[in-house]
């Protein structure tokens, strides 16, 4: 039996490791797919305290060496479900975590940091064209469409760093957004203003994906965002060699509301202390309810999440 096991290994989890750890507790970390989270996907990081520039894959490396350092276990698999044990007279509960594997490792006590995925535009064909002129990460797709056109869809902070990156590689990249004005940091807009080769194309949505006689996706097309077609300054078709979509993110949390209470969006509801409505299990990151998802938001509610396990199992 762990002493905690974290479900997730985004820098959340992997913050709430090293300080359960560094409290002399033992830790199992399991990931679905790849430690490092969102943040691998930031080409560079500039807002991260101590720290001018890096990329979040160093950010990410850098952390998973820490952890493994300090005596962490790591397991890749796809978490389906946490139950409480209840525990014998004079002995404390404990908790199953459950895997696709049929497997299960128990523990203590149990942090959910499971993150968000990519929010998708929900259009007929987006599925099928998936990589195959549809991608929702620059970071790994950029080179594919050096010297082409690229169309951004969103207008938050990581929208705008995905247009940054393809304007120093593509030839020309179109921004297209569903408000009036970008949400995203003013240093950053000011950065995308400045590209001779970024356009932007206001309060529009796209309606369609465009393919070419061969299936090859080939363009968009797009109606204003207020619903009354494509009239005014609005291009109806804008042929492009390919779509990055960055228009927010998904958390996946369903299987774990037996432990933990969701919000109608379908985050953990918790506050600040990390806590769930389950004695023993916390919660940390961008999958519980916030006003802020950031790096700095994160790491925090990984040492938060941590020292509250910890204080709960000296307790049992």
């Amino acid at each position: 039996m762990y002493d905690i096991i974290i479900v997730g290994g985004g820098p959340a989890g992997m913050t709430a490791a090293l300080y359960a750890l560094r409290y002399g507790k033992s830790v199992l970390i399991i990931e679905k797919t790849g430690f490092g989270g969102q943040i691998t996907h930031a080409p560079r990081v500039e807002n991260y305290p101590g720290t001018a520039t890096m990329s979040g894959n160093e950010f990410a490396e850098k952390m998973l060496d820490q952890i493994l350092a300090q005596g962490a276990e790591i397991e890749f698999a796809a978490v389906t479900g946490v139950r409480q044990i209840p525990g014998g007279e004079g002995t404390a509960p404990s908790f199953e975590v459950d895997t696709e594997d049929d497997g299960s490792r128990t523990a203590r006590a149990v942090i959910l940091a499971t993150g968000v995925r990519h929010r998708t535009l929900g259009l007929p064909g987006e599925e099928e064209l998936t990589g195959e002129g549809v991608s929702y990460c620059a970071v790994c797709d950029g080179d594919f469409y050096a010297g082409k056109t690229v169309c951004v869809v969103g207008g938050g902070d990581a929208a705008l760093q995905e247009a940054i990156l393809l304007s120093e590689k593509c030839r020309e990249v179109i921004v297209l957004h569903r408000r009036a004005f970008f949400t995203g940091e003013t240093r950053l807009q000011e950065i995308l203003e400045a590209r001779p080769n970024v356009r932007t194309v206001m309060e529009v949505r796209i309606r369609r994906l465009l393919t070419d006689e061969a299936g090859s996706f080939c363009g968009v097309e797009t109606e204003r965002a207020d619903g009354n077609g494509t009239e005014g300054s609005v291009p109806a078709v804008i042929p492009c060699d390919g779509l990055f979509v960055s228009i927010g993110q998904i958390p996946e949390n369903e299987c774990f509301a037996a432990v933990g209470d969701l919000d109608a969006h379908g985050y953990f509801d918790a506050d600040e202390r990390c806590v769930t409505r389950t004695p023993g299990v916390f919660t940390a990151g961008d999958c519980r309810t916030k006003e802020v998802r950031q790096l700095t938001t994160a790491v925090g509610d990984g040492a938060v999440a941590a020292l509250a396990a910890c204080r709960y199992i000296d307790r049992l």
